[in-house]
């Protein structure tokens, strides 16, 4: 006779129910919201870069940067005359000339032009002047095409090899000055020009000096007059900064502009 066993044998374990399937019904409503949030977040981001990519804001800020000349491309220019060339003679510097208010109204200014190639700053001005590139300055305004003699406002370190010692004295940054004039006559005008002095006074704020003048020229058998301006100022370097201007007749409306620049031209 077989013995019974004393315990049961253990029960087979029972199966684990598989969990019910999840539909989109069944997602909680706080988890749609956020997921949707989220969608309409990245959508409005990418509309605003592709309807706004072609965007560019005329003047982000009142200092403005406009891209120098590359150094490349502006060759030497000289204060001095060359063994080919007369020297041009100008007739005796006012010591002290405050300069005269030119008819007319300024442009409008629009900005700040801060060249850091030669340490200075100086007015934006409004349409008809175009920031162009201009060697051998490394910053300039336009007015026309690029042709003798130029309607420009240019900003550059003072041309050639002098000064070999700092300027100390105002008579020594209006001698520079002087020759700044001397070297516009050469390079901004036809051969002959000649000028007349209209102001000769200290720069408003930091060292150095502005000259004002008139230059007279002859063109195409006609003989024309223009404003112009120089101002050497002294930027911490044996070489001043200079800001030329130079404006003819053909656009006397904008002479007040160089009223502005002798106004408001500084160093960095």
């Amino acid at each position: 006779m077989r013995q019974q066993p004393l315990y049961p044998p253990p029960s087979p374990p029972l199966p684990i129910p598989k969990p019910p399937r999840r539909g989109i019904g069944d997602i909680p409503i706080k988890v749609v919201y956020l997921l949707g949030a989220i969608l309409v977040t990245v959508l409005a981001v990418f509309l605003i870069f592709v309807v706004f990519s072609g965007d560019v804001p005329t003047n982000k800020a009142s200092v403005e940067q406009v891209a120098p000349v590359p150094s490349s491309a502006a060759p030497s220019a000289s204060a001095a005359p060359s063994a080919t060339e007369s020297p041009v003679v100008l007739p005796p510097v006012p010591k002290s000339k405050a300069y005269p208010t030119l008819a007319g109204t300024a442009s409008v200014v629009t900005g700040i032009i801060s060249d850091k190639n030669t340490g200075i700053t100086y007015p934006r001005l409004a349409a008809p002047w175009k920031a162009k590139s201009f060697p051998p300055f490394s910053i300039a305004q336009r007015i026309g095409k690029v042709a003798v003699p130029h309607t420009v406002i240019a900003s550059a370190m003072f041309p050639g090899d002098s000064p070999t010692t700092k300027p100390s004295k105002d008579a020594d940054y209006r001698e520079l000055a002087t020759q700044g004039a001397r070297w516009s006559l050469r390079t901004q005008y036809p051969a002959g020009a000649t000028l007349a002095w209209t102001a000769s006074q200290k720069i408003p704020v930091g060292k150095g000096w502005t000259l004002g003048y008139q230059v007279t020229y002859t063109l195409n058998g006609k003989q024309q007059v223009a404003q112009a301006m120089v101002t050497v100022v002294e930027v911490g370097k044996t070489k001043p900064a200079m800001l030329l201007a130079s404006i003819p007749e053909t656009n006397k409306k904008r002479w007040p502009d160089i009223n502005t620049l002798v106004q408001r031209v500084r160093p960095l």
